[in-house]
């Protein structure tokens, strides 16, 4: 075992975090090196770094850290997300990790979680529109529709399996987040007051749709640019179109530089609002004047505000 251990510093260079997340991660959350030999630092054992490997994965998909830490700590066997693959294979087989975890959702995310395991797209399709027309866009995003993605992440970070379940999955919610947006058109004559934009390189588009899927709901007119805007593409599009507020989305840190808020701010037609929303930005540094919600809600709401503000404004 003390030859299979490894230090902060290889850890960190494994999972590609800092090694002062690591250290966050342990004193926050109680994921930290578990093997002492007395005179020698602490090092982590393989069951450590599959835990870790797993919070990585959850923090990266947007959950909350302490929720991420949660799960990471309760995974079953979290050694064997390094067995080989014929090993996983069986055990998936033998039903260890055939099934998507959705912890404490309801029985609704379960048995879209069991469509998505059967990969049946026209199940999985008519539960998020049934969901969406019942409970509306932002509950159907926290309580349905995360718990389920959330899940094939963590039994990906396990098992590096599911990528099919995953790709499957994620076209139907953006389908389904694009049809909402077709179907509550914008008020005639009413320019769009939010812009939505990933951040520089940032690939993972879907919690910006369900921003855009939300707003729409709610009649907030919007315009979206989608995945990977680089800065300078971003500025011409404040440019020509003046929004008043700009939602940058980043989902890792790998795409979070706070540089990009900075040039938002000093643009010659700087908005009234910049949020940066998601797990990718430092919540700790920040520039000045940022703001950074803790979900889709708080975006929303944000959002409504900035529209409700205008609408005073131009009634007075």
């Amino acid at each position: 075992m003390a030859d299979e251990a490894l230090s902060a510093g290889a850890v960190a260079r494994r999972l590609g975090v800092a090694v002062t997340t690591l250290r966050t991660w342990h004193q926050r959350y109680g994921l930290g090196p578990s093997q002492h030999v007395p005179g020698h630092h602490r090092r982590y054992t393989p069951a450590d770094l599959a835990r870790l490997e797993i919070m990585r994965r959850l923090t990266a998909e947007g959950v909350n850290p302490a929720e991420a830490a949660r799960w990471a700590r309760q995974a079953p066997d979290p050694v064997s997300a390094r067995a080989p693959r014929s090993v996983r294979s069986t055990t998936a087989r033998a039903g260890g990790g055939a099934t998507i975890p959705v912890r404490r959702a309801g029985p609704v995310a379960r048995g879209l979680a069991r469509a998505a395991m059967r990969m049946d797209a026209e199940v999985i399709s008519e539960t998020i529109a049934r969901s969406i027309a019942t409970d509306g866009v932002v509950d159907t995003w926290d309580r349905l529709l995360r718990p389920v993605l959330v899940g094939i992440g963590e039994r990906h970070a396990a098992t590096a399996a599911l990528i099919e379940v995953e790709h499957l999955i994620s076209r139907c919610v953006s389908a389904a987040f694009a049809a909402v947006v077709a179907g509550c058109p914008a008020p005639a004559g009413q320019p769009p007051r939010i812009l939505l934009s990933c951040a520089d390189e940032e690939q993972h588009s879907l919690p910006l749709e369900a921003l855009a899927a939300a707003l729409a709901e709610v009649g907030v007119n919007h315009r979206m640019l989608g995945a990977r805007v680089p800065v300078t593409a971003l500025l011409d599009a404040i440019d020509r179109t003046g929004p008043a507020a700009v939602v940058i989305w980043s989902h890792t840190r790998a795409t979070g530089d706070p540089a990009q808020l900075s040039a938002l701010l000093g643009a010659p037609r700087r908005p009234l609002l910049v949020i940066a929303a998601g797990p990718g930005w430092p919540a700790d540094s920040l520039p000045a004047g940022v703001v950074h919600p803790g979900g889709l809600a708080e975006a929303v709401t944000l959002a409504v505000a900035v529209r409700d503000s205008l609408d005073r404004s131009a009634a007075s």
